[in-house]
């Protein structure tokens, strides 16, 4: 008998609800799913159906009111130098270089030196920004400032990335191509991402799996495998069975009948 490795994400029965108003307004109901070592799930759903509660929860950035999240078999409580945030807006130091800002979560470690520094130069030629070490986020477009914002998430070597909406405000050319480049360097680092995005096609496109949440409080309404081979190109996208997984997910959103 073949043994599985252990998942390297547990969440457990986690649930949260926003208090501090007038009212206690419910964002999430317990949800409990894994996530193995090198596995690639979207979640998707409807506004308000606590995706993003369940990303920030995962990276200990938001303090679930039910519930555990594991990681690598540990409890997370904290957030940890295992993972890896990108959220959609940038946060970039527009006072530094593109080089200094993928250097400055290792500056929060310890003084610079020539090993850093050729560590960062090597993520920013990954993510195709080699020539533009020297410039400053302003003299960026939105897709290079995002894969600015990758390899910095990169750059202390994560085993989980987790992903909010990363490329969402961009023009669908060029979230196409952040795409593509997304499955490259996921393949390169054998990471670990656990994606939010209202794009239906973009989670097919990606994932190995997706999650779909319902309504507020969000639940998982269904676990969707996408049995698409790999490496994928866009041309997947007009294939049967890409439309048919599409369509599934949308079903159970409510966005199709049957």
């Amino acid at each position: 008998m073949i043994q599985q490795s252990p998942p390297l994400l547990r969440v457990e029965k986690v649930s949260h609800a926003y208090t501090g108003g007038p009212e206690t307004v419910p964002a999430l109901a317990p949800v409990t799913f894994h996530v193995a070592d090198g596995e690639f799930v979207c979640i998707v759903g409807i506004s308000g159906s606590g995706k993003s509660t369940l990303l920030r929860i995962i990276g200990s950035l938001l303090r679930p009111s039910t519930g555990q999240v594991w990681l690598d078999g540990a409890l997370s409580t904290q957030p940890h130098p295992e993972i890896g945030f990108v959220f959609q807006k940038t946060n970039l130091m527009p006072w530094r270089t593109a080089l200094e800002n993928v250097l400055l979560p290792l500056e929060l470690l310890g003084p610079i030196g020539p090993a850093q520094r050729s560590q960062a130069l090597s993520l920013l030629e990954l993510v195709g920004l080699a020539d533009f070490a020297d410039a400053y986020p302003a003299q960026l477009s939105g897709g290079m400032a995002q894969r600015l914002v990758l390899a910095r998430a990169l750059v202390r070597h994560p085993r989980l990335l987790l992903l909010d909406e990363p490329f969402g405000a961009l023009d669908a050319l060029t979230r196409e191509r952040l795409n593509l480049e997304l499955l490259r360097i996921q393949t390169a680092q054998k990471q670990t991402v656990v994606m939010v995005t209202h794009s239906i096609n973009e989670a097919v496109f990606l994932a190995d799996r997706v999650l779909v949440l319902g309504e507020q409080p969000g639940r998982i309404l269904a676990r969707i495998a996408v049995d698409l081979p790999r490496p994928r190109s866009l041309a997947v996208m007009g294939g049967e069975k890409f439309g048919a997984i599409a369509t599934e997910i949308r079903r159970h959103i409510g966005l199709v009948e049957g």
